[in-house]
């Protein structure tokens, strides 16, 4: 059991959250809870045992919660287990043959060619686009006029304007409201899996595979029209100054090959969802925490502001140690990515269970961030958990960016933005609720607010 914090030092605060699904779903009912919050399918069972068995459309649905189980699926025995059919026929239209959605030989080539361009090293390169972003996104917030400001909308369009920046060196004005409203529509329909996306096999296209072939066109349209404007607009720069610079200069250590136009293309579009969504959805339920929680923000607010006096310019992360556990503690209440599918390509035995080849090894960091076996008050918000000096976290009790092979080649990106904006944020305003209503999660394509609720900022 994870005990990082002493229990009579714990202050929780316990946000609001959906109750468990009834035992024994039948298959239909399990498919349209997948359809509207995926992770309401799951019963009290689900965070009390280390495996839960049931059958889903002729196969075994098995989501692992024991460390050794997911470490065998994951990491150990990976090229056992693949991407299932319905993440493949939802999330190429999207992605299309990208780092996300490749596997075998094409994944470790894109995985390797990919690899220098999120380094530590690389990231401080596109800290100043994440900064100049902020710094806009607070100026135009301190210059409301209104009383009440939906923080939503704005923290998804600071990311998606940062995603634009550190991708493409752009301001994403021009483009940035087609992008969020071509992810916002596929993600509201087309993006929500369906019937037939579990049973048809791969080969033969469903209704739903047409509609989003006819999305992909547009969305295509969309990324080569920002591609070719940010190609035109190329300096005579000596170096690199943002992730598409990176990415055309990348080669394959082994083989030395680059990236053909279309295979940049996908990397860039998988860049920008990835890159944009998770870090605003983390932020997102980091402000509608927070909003409950004045003293938090007020620790926040004064570590971000001695970073700042003792740097002199950007803060180091390494100073922001209370920010950075505020946001992990974030992300295992509300992981944006909530669970990890695959599918058995050959017999095994995972944790006493007998795996044929289309059966889904399920692991959800939703369920196994809130399991009552790993986790002192797993459903409490308690930052201190993450402080340096506390027990150590068990590395497959906590998977926000997954882990092994697969594990988010971003995270460090991801982090890093999502440290500095909250710091910067905290430092620059006071939030407060407006309405008692709770914001529960609804969890599609990511760990989405069920609405955006007003708040009131007051300047620091």
């Amino acid at each position: 059991m994870q005990t990082s914090v002493a229990p009579e030092d714990i202050r929780s605060f316990t946000p609001p959250h959906p109750d468990p699904a009834p035992e024994n779903l039948s298959p239909r009912q399990l498919a349209s809870l997948m359809r509207t919050n995926n992770i309401r399918v799951w019963s009290q069972r689900a965070y009390e045992e280390e495996v839960i068995v049931r059958r889903f459309f002729g196969r075994s649905s098995v989501l692992f919660n024991a460390p050794e189980a997911i470490r065998h699926v994951l990491v150990d025995n990976p090229e056992a287990y693949g991407r299932t059919r319905a993440t493949l026929r939802i999330l190429k239209p999207l992605l299309g043959e990208g780092l996300f959605t490749s596997e075998g030989p094409a994944w470790r080539h894109q995985r390797r060619t990919l690899a220098p361009a999120f380094t530590p090293r690389s990231v401080e390169l596109l800290i100043p686009h994440i900064r100049s972003a902020t710094t806009e996104m607070i100026g135009s917030l301190a210059a409301t006029k209104k009383e009440r400001v939906d923080l939503f909308p704005v923290i998804q369009r600071l990311a998606l304007e940062i995603a634009g920046r550190t991708m493409f060196s752009l301001e994403m004005g021009q483009h940035g409201s087609a992008l969020r409203e071509q992810i916002m529509r596929y993600g509201q329909r087309l993006g929500r899996p369906h019937l037939l996306d579990f049973v048809v096999p791969i080969g033969i296209p469903t209704p739903h595979d047409w509609a989003r072939a006819w999305f992909r066109r547009s969305w295509i349209r969309l990324i080569d029209q920002i591609m070719a404007e940010r190609l035109k607009a190329k300096s005579h720069a000596s170096g690199p100054r943002d992730l598409l610079d990176l990415l055309m200069a990348a080669r394959d250590p082994e083989s030395g090959e680059g990236f053909s136009p279309k295979q940049l293309r996908d990397q860039i579009a998988t860049m920008i969802l990835a890159g944009h969504e998770t870090t605003a959805v983390a932020l997102c339920w980091s402000v509608y925490l927070l909003a409950h929680l004045p003293e938090v923000q007020e620790r926040i607010a004064q570590e971000a502001t001695t970073a700042v006096s003792d740097s002199g310019a950007e803060p180091p992360l390494s100073k922001l140690t209370y920010t950075r556990a505020v946001l992990d503690e974030v992300m295992r209440l509300y992981p944006p990515a909530y669970v990890i599918v695959r599918a058995a390509r050959q017999s095994d035995e995972v944790a006493g269970v007998e795996m044929r080849p289309g059966d889904l090894a399920i692991i959800s960091p939703w369920v196994l961030h809130r399991h009552r076996k790993r986790w002192h008050e797993p459903d409490a918000f308690v930052p201190e958990r993450f402080l340096p000096g506390t027990a150590a976290i068990d590395r497959f009790a906590y998977l926000p960016f997954g882990v092994g092979p697969r594990v988010c080649i971003g995270a460090h990106f991801a982090l890093t933005e999502a440290t500095l904006v909250l710091a910067e944020l905290m430092r620059s305003f006071r939030i407060e609720r407006v309405t008692s209503r709770p914001v529960l999660p609804v969890a599609v394509v990511t760990t989405q607010p069920d609405h955006a609720p007003l708040f009131q900022l007051r300047r620091r």
